[in-house]
């Protein structure tokens, strides 16, 4: 048992750490640690500057920016997070199993998770994934052992914070709320065995749905701003099925080692009797249950999203590990057959991850025809060697005029007003023209994704317009130097310097 738990535990670190200093950069962790900073500085998101996530996030991180810089920082304080949610993954499924299953179970759910490259590396990218799946998981693991307890002070407490996490999750990412219509639900038509810890759960989420909700509702710039951001998803576009079948088969390919579990869960479970009843069998029961219809309701819900990206269902892929380990472990009998399914999870998750994909996205920028075109150094090291450059030219500036805003962060520099979002930002074409004109920072940077996305349809700017954009840029600009091959994409990087620039 001990060897396989510092198995786990090595094979984590090891891809965390590529994760952090190996992965890929993502435009959305720029936007995401801005907003954190912009909170810190005492900003309201939605009032002062436009955000399309739920808040809870640039709060949080916001306590942390003090205790960490740039990019790298970021990624290690998301990490904590994502390890916290693995850690919590395995103390749930181990409340759902027989006590003698314990550290089976939370050993081949700590492989399934911690020794999957892709979910590793989603949850050590500042975005929503990290937190929001710790808040889902602490939810779920008060929720079970609430269930399991007698009618007591106890119990209403537990589901009383159960409310407040999953509203917590759904504070930080708007889509997991169908979570708390679930699990509410689920306690209401098991009202003869639970009682009342339908309502003590619904309190905890509307006490807490006031705490993270109300000062931006209450607040009539605030509340505009949070309407608009809801508008904004809904403006992205109508349902795509080719789009949506090649997410989910990416998915698919992503966590293979939890499908596979699940198909021979699946078989095992007409194939072998099911247990005799245990104490704290039905509150068991009934916590998988709920795991695997909280899963199903997210799942459909970010399915049906305009762009289904399968990093989408990054926050709730623990819930279905959970749910099939736990119904796996209930049906198996021999002990020494547990230790199998252990090496499975291991043989299947570290294969996986050897042969992932996303290694070979963090070290190549794809082939040019025989050739493949390796990266020089990771895109991170890239990062700070352009906000290098950035500081050659503007000496303890302050500001960048740039889209790119992981480059804005790793610089500790702002951008103009508007530009939070990043690529995502709303302009209008006139107040692009009136922002460009006025070169308002002594160095500006522009890569691929600079003027290239017209939000929310997120279409592409016609090229007429985008260099119509770069020509009155380069009316106060001249091109200080190129850098090819950067961030998100390999785009090429523009460093220009404003002309009246010392």
């Amino acid at each position: 048992m001990r060897k396989f738990a510092l198995a786990a535990l090595f094979a984590y670190l090891a891809l965390a750490g590529a994760a952090l200093w190996m992965g890929a950069l993502n435009q959305d962790e720029g936007w995401y640690l801005y907003a954190a900073r912009l909170v810190r500085e005492g900003e309201m998101p939605y009032r002062d500057f436009f955000f399309t996530q739920a808040p809870l996030l640039p709060i949080v991180y916001s306590a942390f920016t003090g205790l960490f810089k740039g990019i790298l920082g970021g990624r290690l304080l998301t990490a904590a997070f994502g390890l916290l949610g693995i850690l919590t993954s395995v103390r749930l499924v181990q409340e759902l199993v027989p006590r003698e299953k314990r550290g089976v179970s939370g050993l081949i759910v700590a492989f399934l998770l911690g020794s999957n490259l892709y979910h590793v590396y989603y949850t050590v990218l500042p975005k929503t994934y990290a937190l929001a799946g710790l808040f889902v998981l602490i939810g779920y693991l008060f929720l079970v052992l609430g269930l399991k307890k007698d009618f007591s002070f106890g119990k209403n407490i537990l589901m009383f914070l159960s409310g407040v996490s999953l509203l917590f999750a759904a504070g930080t990412r708007i889509s997991l709320g169908s979570l708390l219509v679930v699990v509410s639900v689920g306690l209401l038509f098991s009202f003869r065995g639970q009682k009342w810890a339908f309502f003590w759960f619904g309190l905890g989420g509307l006490v807490s749905s006031a705490l993270v909700f109300g000062p931006f509702l209450l607040d009539p710039g605030a509340r505009e701003g949070f309407f608009a951001a809801q508008a904004y998803h809904a403006a992205r576009g109508g349902f795509d099925p080719v789009f949506t079948i090649g997410s989910l088969s990416r998915l698919v390919r992503w966590y293979a080692p939890v499908f596979i579990f699940g198909g021979i869960t699946l078989f095992w479970q007409k194939s072998v009797p099911a247990p005799a009843d245990r104490p704290g069998g039905q509150a068991s029961s009934l916590g998988q249950i709920l795991c695997f219809a909280g899963f199903a309701a997210v799942f459909l819900v970010q399915i049906a999203a305009p762009f289904p990206y399968e990093d989408y269902q990054v926050p709730i892929m623990p819930l279905l590990a959970v749910g099939i380990v736990s119904v796996l472990m209930n049906r198996t009998t021999d002990a020494s057959q547990s230790y199998l399914w252990v090496w499975l999870a291991l043989g299947l998750a570290w294969a996986g991850s050897f042969g992932s994909p996303l290694l070979q996205e963090w070290t190549t920028n794809g082939q040019d025809r025989f050739w493949t075109r390796k990266k020089a150094k990771p895109e991170l090291a890239q990062l700070k060697e352009a906000v290098k450059e950035v500081e050659k030219l503007d000496p303890g500036g302050a500001d960048i005029l740039t889209q790119d805003l992981y480059l804005a962060v790793e610089a500790g520099r702002k951008v103009p007003r508007g530009l939070e979002m990043g690529p995502f930002s709303q302009l209008s074409d006139d107040e692009w023209r009136a922002l460009l004109a006025s070169a308002p920072c002594k160095v500006a940077a522009l890569s691929g994704y600079s003027f290239a996305i017209v939000p929310p349809a997120c279409t592409e700017r016609p090229w007429a317009q985008q260099a119509e954009f770069c020509r009155i840029l380069r009316e106060n600009y001249d091109l200080a130097m190129e850098m090819e091959d950067f961030g998100q994409n390999a785009t090429t990087l523009l460093l220009l310097k404003r002309k009246d620039a010392e």
